[in-house]
């Protein structure tokens, strides 16, 4: 839905109070959460030129080259990065493939990891770093130590002599 209000937004370039009419005359008020559609909608739009340009070292073309869905997921990841620590960074990317993969172009879900991917250490520097380098890779990364092999010995062959 949201991806939706921003193609119609980048595209017709209608007002945004018409959009959000639209959307709660389209949706039932209980199943969506209509504060955070409201805070995207209206951030982005207002910080389109701040958002755009956090997309725009890390895309391989000018912003009126993308597709115009691949456009609003990436202003709605990056809005994600910068505008909802509640989400986290892996959600956003993950989120954005797979609307990539329903609604983008064909290929477009991998062109969306790739950019959302770089974006992420930008703005969430700390939170990356604590997953891509944490504990946990850390302790991957060192070189275990070769186990001990216990063998059981064998008895010595003992011979008794018989006495004459």
């Amino acid at each position: 839905m949201m991806v939706q209000a921003l193609y119609q937004w980048g595209m017709a370039g209608q007002n945004i109070s018409a959009i959000e009419a639209q959307f709660y005359a389209e949706n039932d008020p209980e199943k969506v959460d209509q504060d955070y559609f409201r805070e995207a909608l209206r951030t982005i739009t207002m910080k389109v030129d701040e958002i755009d340009e956090a997309i725009r070292p890390h895309a391989d073309r000018d912003m009126d080259e993308l597709d115009p869905v691949s456009l609003a997921l990436l202003r709605l990841g990056t809005f994600e990065f910068a505008h909802r620590p509640d989400v986290p960074f892996k959600v956003v990317i993950n989120e954005g493939v797979n609307l990539a993969k329903r609604f983008g172009p064909t290929d477009s879900d991998k062109y969306i990891n790739g950019v959302l991917d770089k974006i992420a250490p930008i703005l969430r520097k700390t939170e990356v770093e604590a997953i891509r380098k944490g504990p946990y890779k850390a302790a991957a990364k060192k070189p275990v130590k070769k186990a001990v092999k216990i063998t059981e010995k064998k008895p010595k062959k003992v011979t008794i002599k018989k006495a004459d």
